[in-house]
């Protein structure tokens, strides 16, 4: 481990964002925090509550869960509605898949059981394993976190399924966008020496926003060079790999794990 004193250090998340700075700053980095997404308040969102309502206008065959925090989300959000209860005992019901240890004890904190749980937490060995346990005609709620997952809902209604997205968490750009332009335009000038990332809708704003004011090419060619792009996981850095840039991944993908690897990085 080293110390970072003399770093800078970008951090584009909304979420826990304090938690990360504290810790990036008591290893003595300069940080800039940019957020680059805005979380639609859970209790506001009319498109959750309209996607719970349906979920429970008729038995669920079904539960896919894609995120411990997300699907806690729904559950309180649903408490807020008056709906807690009917919502747990449809889902009860169901047949529950989950990805990995979060969303297993998440399920598990509410009373559920689940039938199987993804071991790489990886949404592809999610999807994966629903697909080969056989979806056809089954009513299946996805509970997705932040974005839409076309990729692995499209192959479910393909193989008959009648999906429902269910989508706590729904990310939209952040009212104030100059703290992420003076980001990006540390990042081109050289004073940034990282760029932090723990959504992969953060990764894609960030490469739309240099897009937006004609600086996607000069981003890319930062990011291919001299600073640092720190992705929490393969998904948050999917943006990134499309577009041809390198990422540093932890082994694990947690928040305290990326600080590590960042500090063993950058560190002195």
């Amino acid at each position: 481990m080293g110390d970072l004193s003399g770093v800078t250090i970008g951090v584009t998340a909304e979420r826990r964002a304090e938690e990360f700075i504290g810790a990036l700053e008591r290893h003595g980095a300069t940080v800039r925090h940019a957020p680059l997404i805005h979380i639609v308040p859970l209790p506001d969102d009319a498109r959750l509550r309209a996607a719970t309502e349906e979920v429970l206008a008729e038995p669920l065959d079904i539960l896919a869960v894609t995120t411990g925090a997300g699907f806690r989300g729904w559950v309180d959000a649903a408490e807020g509605w008056g709906l807690r209860e009917d919502l747990l005992a449809s889902l009860t019901r169901a047949r529950v898949f989950v990805r990995g240890p979060k969303g297993k004890g998440a399920v598990r904190g509410v009373g559920l059981t689940e039938e199987w749980a993804a071991p790489e937490e990886s949404n592809r060995q999610l999807f994966g394993h629903l697909l080969d346990a056989g979806v056809a005609g089954a009513r299946l709620a996805v509970q997705l976190h932040g974005s839409p997952l076309p990729e692995h809902t499209a192959p479910l209604r393909e193989a008959g399924a009648r999906v429902i997205e269910v989508q706590p968490y729904r990310w939209e750009w952040p009212a104030d966008l100059h703290p992420a332009h003076e980001l990006l335009d540390g990042v081109l000038a050289g004073t940034v020496r990282a760029l932090a990332f723990t959504s992969a809708p953060a990764s894609a704003n960030m490469l739309e926003l240099a897009r937006e004011r004609g600086r996607y090419d000069e981003l890319v060619r930062a990011l291919r060079g001299d600073v640092v792009c720190a992705c929490v996981g393969p998904v948050t850095a999917a943006p990134f790999t499309e577009a041809g840039v390198p990422t540093l991944q932890p082994d694990r993908q947690r928040l305290g794990a990326l600080v590590k690897l960042l500090v063993a990085e950058l560190g002195t």
